[in-house]
C-alpha cells in the first residue's frame, strides 16, 4: 500500500531521492490564460458561462445574497456551530498577537526612520470546494485578514448543485460568525482572475489568499503582479518523523488523517526504527479498510508522493525533514520538544503524541494555510503578517541631510547618477 525508501548509509542532499507529488503549474498555467483573459474582458458574463461549463451551476448572480448567509447560520447544527465559535476563538488568540506595531530609529539628531504597518486595502480570500467541505478555511483565511485591520474583504467558494448554484451552507454559516458578508460562488481560476480584475458587483482586490487546486495555484502564478498572493498551494502533506518510541497506530491514524483530503494528498514517515515501519504498515491496512474514504485514501498512499523513509539515526532524520520541508510535521520521538527545535524548515511544527495535525486543522488555534511542495524552506504560513505591509517614512531636517550630503553624494557619483547627488546639493550647499 505504501513504498519505503532507505536512505541508511547514504550522504548528500536527500531532495531527489524523496516522495513528492508531480506537479506541472506551468503547463496549467498555460491552460487558465485564456479563461482569466475571459473574465479580464467579459467579467460576470465569463463568470457565469466559465461557472456552467466547470461547475455544472447556472449562476443568475455571482454574489451570495446576504439572506443566504443569514438563513445558513440559522439552520447550523449546533454542535458545528459551537465548534466553528471555538476554532474562531482560539485562532483569534493566537492572530491578535501577531500585530505589528509601528517603530521609530532616531538615526542621528534630526533625522529619523519610522517603520509603519499598514494593512492590505482589500483582500480577496479563496475558500475550496470540492470532495470536501472547508469552513475551517474560512476561519483561516478571514481571521488573520481582520486582526491585521484589511478594511474590505471577500470570501470566494465554488457553486455547488445540491444547494441551488451557492457555495456549501456550512461555509456560508462560518462567514456570517465571522460577519462577512460579501461572498461569491465562483470557483476556480476564474474566481482568482474576479478578484484580480474585479467582475460586476466583485471590486479587484490587492492580494488574494487561500488554498487551492492546481487550476487556482495557476491562476495565482499567472496573474502575481496584477494582484498579490499569499503562496502557491499544492496538494497537502505531513511528514511525521518518529522513533521506536511513537505509537504505530498514532502515526498510522496520522498519514490517513492527510490521506483523507485528495488522491495526490502526501502522507511521508521518516524513522530510523525499521519495527515501526513494520507496525506502521500493518496499522495502515487495518485502519484503511476501516475508514470512510478508504479508496481515497489507499490510492494516496500508494502514490508517488507517500512512503516511508528509512534513516540512520535521528539526526539523519532532522537532515531528510528539513530537506523535505513538509507543510505539517509532526515530531513523535523520546524527547519530541528537543528534537522538534532542531527543525528548521516546515509549514507547522506538531510536537508529541497529543498535537496532531488534526488539531492544528481546526482548533490548536494555529493557522492551517500553510506552505506546500518544500516550500515551507522559505515560506510561512497565512499570518497577520500576510496582510500587513512595512513602509518607512523617512524624516531628516536640515542639519541631518547636510551632515551626511557628502556620503550620499561619493555614493551617487560611484554608481554614476550624479543627479541623484545634486537633488541633496541643491538643499546643502551654499547659495
Amino acid at each position: 500500500m505504501i513504498s519505503r525508501i532507505d536512505l541508511r548509509g547514504t550522504q548528500g542532499d536527500p531532495r531527489q531521492a524523496l516522495p513528492r507529488a508531480e506537479l506541472d503549474v506551468a503547463a496549467a498555467a498555460e491552460r487558465v490564460r485564456p479563461l482569466c483573459e475571459d473574465v479580464r474582458h467579459r467579467g460576470v458574463e465569463a463568470l457565469v458561462e466559465l461557472t456552467e461549463r466547470f461547475d455544472g451551476v447556472r449562476l443568475t448572480d455571482i454574489r451570495v445574497p446576504k439572506d443566504a448567509i443569514e438563513a445558513a447560520l440559522d439552520g447550523l447544527d449546533p454542535a458545528v456551530r459551537a465548534a466553528l465559535e471555538e476554532s474562531i476563538r482560539r485562532a483569534r488568540a493566537v492572530h491578535r498577537d501577531q500585530r505589528r506595531t509601528d517603530h521609530t530609529t532616531r538615526v542621528v539628531p534630526g533625522g529619523t526612520v519610522t517603520e509603519r504597518w499598514i494593512p492590505v486595502d482589500r483582500v480577496g480570500l479563496y475558500v475550496p470546494g470540492g470532495r470536501a467541505v472547508y469552513p475551517s478555511s474560512v476561519v483561516m483565511n478571514v481571521v488573520p485578514a481582520q486582526e491585521a485591520g484589511v478594511r474590505s474583504l471577500a470570501v470566494t467558494s465554488p457553486p455547488q448543485s445540491a444547494f441551488g448554484g451557492l457555495p456549501h451552507p456550512t461555509i456560508l454559516a462560518a462567514c456570517a460568525l465571522l460577519g462577512v458578508d460579501e461572498v461569491y460562488a465562483v470557483g476556480g481560476a476564474q474566481a482568482i482572475a474576479m478578484f484580480a480584475y474585479g467582475a460586476g458587483p466583485c471590486e479587484r482586490a490587492d492580494m488574494v489568499t487561500g488554498p487551492g487546486n492546481i487550476w487556482v495555484a495557476a491562476a495565482k502564478r499567472l496573474l502575481k503582479g496584477v494582484i498579490g498572493i499569499d503562496a502557491e498551494a499544492g496538494p497537502t502533506e505531513i511528514a511525521i518523523l518518529a522513533d521506536a518510541t511513537a505509537n504505530p497506530d498514532y502515526v498510522a491514524a496520522d498519514l490517513i488523517s492527510q490521506a483523507e483530503h485528495d488522491v495526490v494528498a502526501a502522507s511521508v514517515l521518516v524513522t530510523p526504527d525499521e519495527a515501526l515501519a513494520e507496525a506502521v504498515t500493518d496499522r495502515l491496512a487495518a485502519r484503511v479498510a476501516a475508514t470512510k474514504h478508504g479508496d481515497r485514501v489507499r490510492e494516496a498512499l500508494s502514490g508517488p508522493q507517500s512512503g516511508i523513509v528509512l534513516v540512520d539515526d535521528l539526526d539523519h532524520g532532522l537532515a531528510v525533514v528539513n530537506a523535505y520541508a513538509a507543510e505539517h510535521l509532526e515530531v513523535m520521538t523520546a524527547d519530541a520538544a528537543a528534537c522538534a527545535a532542531r527543525v528548521r524548515n516546515a509549514g507547522a511544527i506538531f510536537v508529541g503524541d497529543f498535537s496532531p495535525v488534526s488539531l492544528g486543522d481546526y482548533a490548536a488555534g494555529s493557522n492551517h494555510v500553510l506552505p506546500t511542495g518544500g516550500c515551507a524552506c522559505h515560506t510561512g504560513g497565512l499570518s497577520v503578517q500576510t496582510f500587513l505591509r512595512g513602509v518607512h517614512v523617512v524624516e531628516y531636517d536640515r542639519e541631518a541631510l547636510t551632515d551626511v550630503a557628502h556620503h550620499v553624494i561619493a555614493l551617487a557619483n560611484a554608481e554614476d547618477l550624479p543627479a541623484h547627488g545634486e537633488a541633496v546639493a541643491a538643499r546643502t550647499d551654499p547659495a
